[in-house]
């Protein structure tokens, strides 16, 4: 018997599980509503497709969350994963203090993961992270299918919140 750890396939959640469209206007004011749009997140309808691919990635691999909502929003988090019935799995979540950009936050998590398992594959939506990722060698699928937001795009760069 093979007693090698499975390899692990980490998804990000917002715009790639959890479609944002309807909390999005928070950030489109100034100053952004950084707490309306977090306290909006448990009613984020699942985005079928982000689904599909959790569910078809764990068959073979184990299943991680990694985001950057702050660290405050764990338990609505995992309430929302628990109500898509989606698999358990570890959920990497950004430090309250954290502001960094995401690709930053997102690579240092990847490269930790990597040490000690494979790392199988990384499904988000951020194209900075896509391309973050890709050129330090991780395989990444681009989530593609929910709608954008400048900025949400923003916000993940600049201002390191999600």
């Amino acid at each position: 018997m093979d007693d090698a750890p499975r390899p692990v396939a980490v998804f990000d959640l917002d715009n790639t599980l959890a479609d944002t469209a309807h909390r999005q206007h928070f950030l489109e004011r100034r100053p952004r509503d950084w707490n309306g749009f977090f306290a909006a997140a448990p009613d984020d309808p699942p985005l079928a497709e982000g689904l599909a691919l959790v569910r078809a990635h764990a068959e073979e691999c184990e299943i991680q969350y990694l985001t950057g909502r702050p660290e405050r929003c764990r338990a609505d988090t995992v309430a929302w994963l628990d109500q898509q019935a989606l698999p358990a799995g570890r959920i990497w979540m950004r430090r309250d203090s954290d502001r960094r950009p995401a690709r930053h936050t997102k690579l240092d998590i990847l490269r930790r993961l990597a040490r000690a398992r494979e790392v199988r594959v990384l499904v988000d939506d951020d194209e900075l992270v896509c391309d973050t990722a890709e050129q330090a060698g991780f395989t990444v699928v681009r989530a593609r299918w929910a709608t954008g937001s400048a900025a949400l795009e923003e916000a993940q760069e600049r201002e390191g919140r999600t």
